[in-house]
């Protein structure tokens, strides 16, 4: 493997689904795939385990906490990955795709590559009103406040490692996606998008199934944007 690829799956209470995204992965593609259980309730850290994954604790509630718990311990590796993929836990990314989200970045035409859930690839049902109206106000956003043209917001994504180093990633719950794309775009990155099928999660979102988590998810995107853009 010239590239080392290491695999990032914040998991809460996943345990119908995180099993199928971690065989889903092709091992040939990756060197780890990192499981971060955030505090769930039920079998998720067994059954990620027992698919293969290497299962981290990371108790503090939030998208970003567990994400930021997989690169701290990517970084004490005596050998740091050259790019990491982020990818959810529910199933509704396809996997398999991963080949496809990480050739930009192997052949050395980008540093960010984020999955975009088009329309002609989504799942009847796979996302809310609220989500689709979210990216799409978010992504007009940056594009105004940063010149930077994005169309999603997507979980699925991939970044050189110095990259991300680079970015100083912070945010420790709802805003993680977002900062990284504004970040990116505040240091001049390049970045792409590649088109993947989206697909209905299995189980129920703890953002966009809640009102309370749409709206808190909202809010912090909103504010993230803004942030950067007045530093």
């Amino acid at each position: 493997m010239s590239v080392v690829v290491d695999v990032i799956i914040p998991a809460l209470n996943e345990q119908q689904s995180v099993g199928l995204v971690v065989k889903a992965i092709d091992r040939s593609e990756v060197r780890h795939i990192v499981v971060v259980d955030n505090g769930s309730k039920d079998q998720t850290a067994q059954v990620a385990a027992e698919a293969g994954a290497t299962v981290l604790e990371e108790p503090e509630k939030g998208y970003g906490a567990a994400c930021l718990r997989g690169l701290a311990y990517l970084s004490g590796l005596s050998r740091v990955p050259d790019l990491v993929v982020f990818l959810d836990a529910d199933f509704a990314d396809d996997p398999a795709m991963l080949g496809q989200l990480i050739a930009p970045i192997r052949n050395g035409e980008a540093d960010l590559v984020i999955g975009t859930r088009v329309a002609a690839l989504r799942q009847p049902g796979s996302m809310t009103i609220a989500q689709r109206w979210g990216n799409q106000l978010a992504t007009t956003l940056i594009r105004w406040l940063y010149g930077y043209r994005f169309s999603d917001l997507g979980p699925f994504r991939a970044i050189r490692w110095t990259s991300l180093m680079q970015l100083g990633m912070s945010d420790r719950n709802y805003g993680w996606t977002v900062e990284m794309q504004v970040k990116a775009a505040r240091q001049g990155l390049r970045c792409c998008e590649v088109a993947v099928p989206y697909r209905v999660r299995i189980g129920q979102s703890k953002v966009s199934g809640t009102v309370r988590g749409t709206v808190l998810a909202g809010y912090k995107i909103l504010f993230t944007v803004f942030k950067y853009a007045l530093r």
